[in-house]
Formats: C-alpha cells, sequence, structure tokens
C-alpha cells in the first residue's frame, strides 16, 4: 500500500517562534503562488532572519515604526512586503508575537512549477537565475506590494510542506 503525503499550508503557529529558527526550518518547503492566474512554486533554498527591535539590520530595529513598515509589526504568519533600492520587492513572513517586528525574508527558491510563466515574467532570464535573490524571486511568483499585511494562509501566495 503507498500513502500518498498533501502539501499542507503552514500553520499560524509555525511562525509564532523566533524567527532565527523559522527561517532555517522554512528551507525546504514550498512557496505556492497562484498570483495572476497560472501557478508558480519553487522550493525554500535561503532565508534570512530579521529579529527585531534589537537587531539593527531590521525594519524594525530601535521600534522605528511608520506606515511603510506597519505590517512587520503585525501577526505571525503575515506578509510584510516593501520595496528594495526603490525597484525590486521583497517579500517577509512575520514571526513571533505581534509588535515584536521580526520577519524571514525568502532569499531565494529553487523553481519547481510554472517555469513558463517565470521566465516571462522575468524576461527570459536564465532559469539558474529565476529565482536567485530576493527581488527575482518576487518577481518570477507575481509578487507586489498588494500583499503587506495579508495572512499567508488567506493570500494568493502560501508557503507549504515539501
Amino acid at each position: 500500500m503507498r500513502v500518498t503525503r498533501r502539501a499542507a499550508t503552514l500553520p499560524v503557529s509555525f511562525f509564532e517562534r523566533p524567527a532565527d529558527v523559522v527561517a532555517r526550518e522554512l528551507l525546504g518547503t514550498l512557496v505556492v503562488s497562484t498570483v495572476g492566474g497560472p501557478r508558480t512554486s519553487g522550493r525554500i533554498v535561503e532565508t534570512e532572519a530579521y529579529l527585531g527591535r534589537d537587531d539593527p539590520a531590521s525594519h524594525g530595529y530601535c521600534d522605528r515604526r511608520h506606515a511603510q513598515n506597519e505590517s512587520l509589526y503585525g501577526r505571525p504568519g503575515g506578509w510584510y512586503v516593501y520595496l528594495s533600492y526603490g525597484m525590486h520587492w521583497c517579500a517577509n513572513l512575520v514571526c513571533g508575537p505581534p509588535g515584536h517586528a521580526s520577519a524571514v525574508l525568502l532569499r531565494a527558491l529553487e523553481p519547481v512549477e510554472g517555469l513558463a510563466t517565470m521566465r516571462r515574467r522575468r524576461a527570459g532570464a536564465a532559469d539558474r537565475h529565476l529565482c536567485s535573490g530576493p527581488g527575482r524571486l518576487c518577481q518570477a511568483l507575481g509578487v507586489t506590494r498588494s500583499l503587506d499585511g495579508r495572512l499567508m494562509r488567506r493570500s494568493a501566495v502560501t508557503v507549504r510542506t515539501a
């Protein structure tokens, strides 16, 4: 008898932990996007943890709070999407308790599904460059600021077990 396992969307409780723990455990999971219709997905191969108010690299360092980073202070499992260098969207998943401003940046994916759509969105980039960076993976998956502040489980972009 063969048992087939279905990928399950990660629960909110997964993100209610410290960002450094979540960052490690996200490796190998799948990001699945249905933005714009076609389904695209990739396996997470690189993440980066931002630890909140005491982390100088975090957008929440010293509790710096403003309209652009408000979702970083939101509920665990929510998206924090911001524009980097005025041109690239970067997707983070909020971790820890609300108000803590910690998150995990999705840095790189191994494309799994919807490569034709990813190539079109990335203007014919070589396959090895489709999702090799936070801005590239957002472009390949169709992620924009419209995802910011939404709970991952209720959005067009979800993270699932492999």
